[in-house]
């Protein structure tokens, strides 16, 4: 039995690069939050990489489609397209017209609302309880609409120099400039695909450590990968066992989205499983609680 749900939540997860982990991080999302109310799960990316990981990839070429709704083709509404999954869980495909999103709404008028009016207004609180967005890894009308559709966002990050400069370009050309206009709410920052030791000068532990360290940041940093100043020291002087923070490169988390499955059901043993339902509890309480 799923208990109620007090505060009805979309939630986006973006960032402006490619190959971080985002479609993995936001269908596995999806799932653990079906244990806590009804979930959307909408996937805004033109490439269809959730959709067609999920065994979709016949609706993404179907001819009623996202884009349509969208761009009010036709009389189709955002319900007439979601599709049931096995895992507990609606999906709302991507198409590959949703590219024509991006050059059509240009310059519209309320342009960057369209997603608001056309899937959550209708079906957040009244059909389902959380909605959880898929973006694309480029700037544009779609991650526009998804900012304020949710006002809610998930920035996962992977170590490296190319991860952390998308994580700027994230918040310098998205999230920035949309605050000028609408309130929005960096729930967490994912490290994801960690698998170095954090006792040694590793990428892993650069951006533990810039997260963990960065006033701006350490407040959403979620507690798998917390660790602290003292921590650290302590980790450095050997006086503490480096943990294994971040959500870790998994094999399994690869293989399931060809077997078309969340990681909950393909592996459900997996240890990754705890993170990703700590990332659910930060949607259902609206940030990081330490």
């Amino acid at each position: 039995m799923v208990a109620n749900v007090d505060t009805p939540r979309a939630v986006s997860v973006v960032i402006l690069k490619g190959g971080v982990g985002k479609s993995t991080i936001s269908m596995n999302l999806a799932r653990q939050l079906t244990e806590r109310g009804r979930v959307l799960f909408a996937d805004l990316d033109p490439n269809g990489h959730a959709t067609n990981g999920l065994g979709f990839g016949d609706v993404y070429r179907g001819e009623t489609n996202l884009g349509d709704v969208i761009l009010d083709h036709g009389n189709a509404t955002a319900a007439d397209l979601v599709q049931e999954t096995d895992f507990g869980f609606d999906l709302l495909p991507s198409s590959d017209s949703l590219e024509d999103v991006e050059k059509d709404l240009a310059g519209a008028l309320q342009g960057s609302a369209r997603v608001k009016t056309k899937i959550v207004d209708p079906l957040l609180g009244e059909r389902y309880d959380y909605i959880v967005f898929d973006c694309p890894a480029y700037p544009g009308m779609l991650n526009n609409n998804a900012l304020v559709a949710s006002g809610n966002v998930m920035i996962p990050l992977e170590p490296g120099s190319s991860s952390i400069g998308g994580y700027k370009r994230t918040m310098e050309r998205l999230i920035t400039p949309s605050r000028e206009y609408i309130d929005i709410d960096v729930l967490a920052l994912v490290p994801n695909k960690l698998r170095e030791r954090i006792d040694q000068r590793t990428e892993d532990r650069e951006l533990l450590e810039n997260l963990n360290t960065a006033e701006a940041t350490e407040g959403k940093v979620p507690n798998f990968a917390r660790i602290t100043a003292d921590e650290f020291e302590a980790i450095d002087e050997g006086e503490m066992q480096p943990p294994k923070p971040g959500i870790r490169y998994s094999a399994s988390l690869s293989k399931s989205l060809k077997e078309h499955q969340p990681l909950l059901d393909y592996d459900p043993e997996n240890s990754q499983l705890e993170n990703f339902e700590e990332l659910a509890s930060i949607v259902v309480n609206g940030g990081v609680e330490r």
